[in-house]
């Protein structure tokens, strides 16, 4: 059970880094054209487009749904983390 929880939680990790990658792939010109940036981009994009039709980009510009993404994967660790400790400690 103790390895189930454990793979889970790096997956999500890694998720999280594919995200933060595919984010900064935008500051460079042509980064998300590349053959790793529609590999991420088919990995993330339909993960991000919901919280994208939630949060509107600021001013026009800045989208921070990645942001909020993030930390909803973030308490999806600590809720998989506090499930853990309830299935073998049992509080």
């Amino acid at each position: 059970m103790d390895v189930l929880f454990q793979i889970i939680g790096y997956g999500i990790q890694i998720y999280m880094y594919a995200i933060i990658i595919y984010i900064l792939m935008s500051w460079f010109p042509g980064a998300r054209e590349s053959s790793i940036g529609q590999l991420l981009a088919k990995i993330v994009e339909p993960y991000l487009e919901p919280f994208r039709k939630i949060i509107p980009p600021i001013g026009g510009v800045i989208d921070i749904s990645p942001i909020v993404a993030i930390f909803v994967l973030q308490f999806a660790i600590g809720g998989l983390n506090y499930l853990y400790r309830i299935i073998v400690f049992g509080f």
